[in-house]
């Protein structure tokens, strides 16, 4: 390694180094993690009766039968540690639910296995490729760009096939996703290491020669978390977040890209490239403008929505775009696995005239879930409010409901407190990597009619859930109530873990009440990813988003308010209607060009709304 990497990649080590540090649970350990595991799928997982039904699994059943083995061996006899690791594994991944998972115990909890290059699928001349996308810094013996045809002997797709059907994700698109993902690298907190210890990748070289290669598999600590997701806090309620692809990104940060690691350290606004503009969040953001033949449009990549601020978040992103060409932006979320869900819907106003609906949710009736939503139906501190579901679940054993009713997660004021603030036409770019809070962001732009959805595979992941840790299952249930003081949650040991997803969300406007989970968001066009795209920045996919751009109107609604004087400025618009604190004020038709209004009272706050043949097609607020 060169020492231009980051030092966790240098000091990485071997796999079998690795492994002779871990294997201590003992029989009484295991037993209880099994018990935990039962509590979680049968009392708080929402997605129980779909996943039962959808992919034909027993999760529960499996773990009652790994309880009954456990209690038929003992210290002496037990099973080695790498099975029940990957038993528990298999159960939790049974249910094809990445918000649903085992999280192992140290010594694998926040480390990381890897190769160090990474794949990508392509087509090229109407074939299917995989290529070397990245490598890490220092490793030479792969060339950007080489071709891997077979991986341990096996046609290389056919070992994405195989390797996704362990990493089941909701979709045939999301498991393929994830199959060729974790060739590469695996995030040990949930995925088990591989059974090999280096692998075989044969590769045809800039000659068009097959080559063999033997590369060792490497361990080494991971980037910490963004927000910790088992302590009572706002963002940990609101999660909505994929943990193997955020513990990927979080990776292919340290594995690939040191100087965001470096520039996120050193804090202040930081440009990555001399064609981006400058952001404070350089491993959330990256905005820039690209030329097309179509004409020069902004790109805004969201690598996450893991934050601890949704507001600092969206404020980020209202500034980026402000900086960005205003007749066309391309919203690129691909690879983005989530993160707070606020974050997310947050973001959908400023891009649309109309009001934003966020997602609501639903947990599933349990005695279990009913005791936390009574716990904390009334929290005077403000971190949690479950009161809204604790009427229907408290009456769903009169009513056999199987659900709780649904209520938001996202405040309906925090979704529509800035509005609109870009009125050029809008793309959105996904993957059947995006997934969680990044689903909830792809469904309402769907939902509210954003602009097209350009897809480079045929679904989203497809993940429908608002996601608690057994952690922060046990916080809230840890503070103490009259009557109710026992807990069924108890410590896990070693670091061990687990997640359910405990809320699940559903569409609104046309699919109002669909769940997102398994179905997903299908886009409107759909992009094969080719060589230039990965080996030139994207070219061709952003082409073709430019493309999509070019095809609708470009609007402006310039608004600037001096007492009672509103001064406008528009494009594309024959009508505006004003509005004084929520108050009709005036109306009156336009043309492209300045106009100015003069009210007969002012307000705190003035809305304006521009309409093109009768429909809302722009809309801007202004507050004093």
């Amino acid at each position: 390694m060169t020492a231009t990497a980051h030092p966790n990649v240098a000091n990485s080590v071997g796999l079998a180094e690795f492994l002779a540090t871990a294997g201590t649970l003992t029989l009484a350990q295991r037993k209880l993690i099994v018990d935990q595991a039962l509590i979680l799928l049968e009392q708080n997982y929402a997605h129980l009766p779909l996943k039962v039904a959808m992919h034909a699994v027993n999760p529960v059943q499996r773990l009652r039968v790994l309880r009954a083995r456990l209690e038929r061996q003992t210290d002496a006899t037990a099973e080695p540690e790498w099975q029940f690791h990957r038993e528990l594994s298999s159960t939790f991944h049974s249910v094809r639910d990445l918000h649903t998972n085992y999280l192992l115990p140290a010594p694998f909890a926040g480390k990381i296995a890897f190769l160090p290059f990474q794949l990508e699928r392509c087509f090229h001349d109407g074939a299917e490729q995989y290529l070397v996308a990245r490598t890490v810094a220092g490793f030479t013996e792969l060339s950007v760009g080489a071709e891997v045809t077979h991986w341990n002997g096996t046609p290389v797709a056919r070992a994405v096939a195989l390797n996704g059907a362990v990493f089941a994700g909701s979709n045939i698109a999301a498991n393929l996703a994830r199959g060729l993902e974790s060739l590469t690298l695996r995030p040990l907190v949930i995925q088990l290491p591989p059974d090999e210890e280096w692998v075989v990748v044969t590769y045809r070289d800039a000659e068009g020669t097959s080559q063999d290669l033997r590369v060792s598999w490497q361990v080494t600590e991971n980037l910490p978390p963004m927000t910790d997701v088992d302590e009572l806090s706002p963002a940990a309620a609101a999660q909505g977040v994929d943990l193997d692809s955020d513990e990927k990104a979080r990776a292919k940060k340290l594995l690939h890209a040191p100087k965001v690691v470096a520039a996120e350290a050193a804090g202040g606004a930081v440009a990555m490239s001399v064609t981006d503009v400058p952001t404070t969040m350089p491993g959330v953001f990256r905005a820039r403008p690209v030329v097309t033949p179509s004409g020069t449009f902004g790109h805004l990549r969201i690598f996450t929505f893991s934050v601890d601020d949704p507001e600092k978040f969206l404020q980020e992103f209202i500034r980026l775009a402000a900086l960005l060409p205003q007749n066309g932006l391309i919203v690129d979320v691909r690879d983005n696995g989530g993160g707070h869900i606020f974050a997310s819907e947050f973001l959908l106003q400023t891009m649309t005239p109309r009001r934003v609906e966020p997602e609501p949710v639903q947990f599933l009736s349990t005695p279990l879930n009913l005791r936390i939503c009574r716990r904390h139906a009334d929290d005077p501190t403000g971190q949690i409010n479950l009161g809204p579901w604790f009427p229907s679940l408290d009456s769903s054993t009169e009513t056999g409901q199987a659900f709780s009713c649904a209520h938001t997660i996202t405040p309906a004021e925090g979704a529509n407190s800035v509005g609109q603030t870009y009125h050029g036409p809008v793309v959105l770019v996904t993957d059947a990597r995006c997934y969680s809070a990044t689903d909830i962001f792809a469904a309402g732009w769907a939902d509210h009619s954003l602009g097209p959805i350009l897809g480079v595979d045929d679904n989203t992941g497809a993940g429908g859930a608002n996601v608690w840790t057994h952690g922060l299952l046990s916080t809230l249930l840890r503070i103490p109530a009259p009557g109710d003081t026992e807990t069924p949650y108890k410590p896990l040991p070693n670091k061990a873990n687990m997640r359910v997803s405990i809320r699940r969300t559903l569409r609104v406007g046309k699919l109002a009440g669909t769940p997102v989970e398994d179905l997903g968001v299908r886009p409107t066009h759909r992009h094969q990813l080719t060589r230039a795209d990965l080996l030139e920045g994207n070219v061709d996919l952003l082409n073709r988003a430019a493309e999509l751009l070019a095809e609708q109107p470009v609007r402006r609604l310039g608004v600037a308010v001096a007492g009672t004087t509103v001064s406008l400025d528009t494009v594309n618009l024959d009508r505006v209607d004003v509005y004084v604190d929520g108050r009709p004020a005036t109306s009156l038709d336009v043309a492209d060009g300045a106009h100015t209004v003069t009210l007969t009272t002012s307000g705190a706050e003035v809305r304006v709304e521009g309409f093109a043949d009768g429909r809302l097609v722009a809309a801007r607020k202004v507050t004093s």
